[in-house]
């Protein structure tokens, strides 16, 4: 006879992006029912469980700088029996915040789980943009080193398909700016999705900074068709040669530099392994 699973659980829970509105029914339902729950920002959570007319749910902050230490106090309090919920200040929790890190720990403890589903700015912004979504590759937000930054906008710009990413309003300018310089030649801005200010752009990167609201805020979806500028600048396999022997030079491993390179999109991790790997012998120094 199999033993009883336990009662307790985790359960991720969408939040609106903006319009309290597009909160779900079960997102609701779940947490006036849980016992406990799990925040990025408890004074962003209360103000939502405020709307809803929930009171008295004890608040766990749960965040990048503190997930080590509060991760196991929840799973403990769901191997104790006790339904844990876990919200993001908006949207999905473990896109680009919390969440993913909690669940692999609850799936390797045995402490059951689930994700409702919700709001999900990147796909929204995706839809709306209207471009033939025949691939759709999220990336999380775009690369902050100017380096990576380019590699990642030029390898969006020629790989058919269409490429989402969030940004911070103190970057998207000079985002946008590199992604001109990278041959993106189509691109769709959103911006505070759901919320009054709402903006919508289309155009090439120049176009949308043109129409970008000054000074710029709040949360911001960049995708890009790419594909078009796939025949006219394939990726330079010069520069990738030279980011090997760069991180080669900072003594990176073979492993880790396939790794980087490949996240940013500059090729398949094996075949960037066996390249960067052929650079590393041809710079050892002889042994005759």
């Amino acid at each position: 006879m199999e033993a009883s699973a336990p009662s307790g659980r985790i359960v991720l829970v969408p939040t609106p992006l903006g319009n309290l509105g597009d909160l779900t029914l079960r997102a609701l339902e779940t947490l006036r029912a849980a016992d406990a729950i799990a925040c990025e920002d408890t004074r962003v959570t209360r103000k939502l469980l405020t709307r809803f007319e929930i009171a008295g749910k004890p608040l766990y902050p749960y965040h990048e700088h503190n997930a080590r230490t509060a991760g196991p106090k929840l799973l403990a309090l769901a191997g104790a029996g006790k339904l844990v919920a876990m919200v993001s200040d908006a949207g999905m929790p473990g896109v680009s915040d919390p969440g993913s890190g909690l669940i692999a720990a609850a799936r390797e403890a045995g402490i059951p789980f689930d994700v409702l589903p919700g709001p999900c700015a990147f796909v929204s912004a995706a839809v709306i943009s209207g471009f033939p979504i025949i691939g759709l590759r999220f990336a999380g937000f775009v690369p902050r080193a100017a380096g990576e930054r380019h590699a990642a906008l030029q390898a969006a710009a020629c790989t058919a398909g269409v490429s989402a990413w969030y940004e911070s309003p103190r970057r998207i300018e000079q985002t946008l700016r590199d992604a001109e310089h990278a041959k993106v030649v189509r691109c769709f801005l959103l911006r505070e999705y759901t919320k009054f200010h709402e903006q919508r752009l289309w155009g090439s990167p120049r176009e949308v900074l043109a129409g970008l609201t000054t000074p710029v805020r709040g949360e911001l979806v960049l995708v890009i068709e790419g594909g078009a500028a796939a025949a006219q600048e394939p990726p330079d396999s010069e520069a990738v040669d030279a980011r090997i022997d760069a991180l080669l030079a900072a003594g990176e491993g073979v492993s880790a530099i396939a790794r980087t390179l490949a996240a940013a999109g500059l090729g398949e991790r094996r075949t960037l392994y066996a390249r960067a790997a052929r650079r590393k012998e041809g710079s050892s120094p002889s042994r005759d």
